[in-house]
């Protein structure tokens, strides 16, 4: 679910930024998923996708990445319908609780 050793990477490039590197990270990814929760507007979802499998990759959300650039292809392929939204939401939620139990991050 979680790359750890992407994350370790990024503490390291980090340095002591990380945590609030990270919290900006899942404040902005937090913004775009509320969008999708909402209905995305019509012909956004394969960019807010691509973005969100960009911080996820960033964050060490391996699992969610790949949902992700799953659902970027579909929609690509003018096949949003085929997006199970609803998985990938739900692997967000639990892969953003798994971090931030795991770097120390107070819950939110």
């Amino acid at each position: 679910m979680i790359d750890w050793a992407q994350v370790d990477e990024m503490k390291l490039e980090m340095g002591a930024g990380f945590k609030e590197v990270a919290v900006m990270f899942l404040d902005e990814v937090g913004e775009v998923i509320s969008r999708i929760e909402a209905g995305p507007a019509p012909g956004t979802l394969g960019a807010e996708l691509h973005f969100l499998k960009g911080a996820a990759l960033n964050l060490g959300f391996s699992d969610f990445a790949d949902l992700c650039e799953r659902g970027e292809k579909l929609a690509l392929q003018n096949r949003e319908g085929d997006i199970d939204l609803a998985n990938l939401l739900m692997c967000y939620r639990a892969s953003r609780e798994v971090f931030r139990a795991g770097v120390k991050l107070d819950a939110a």
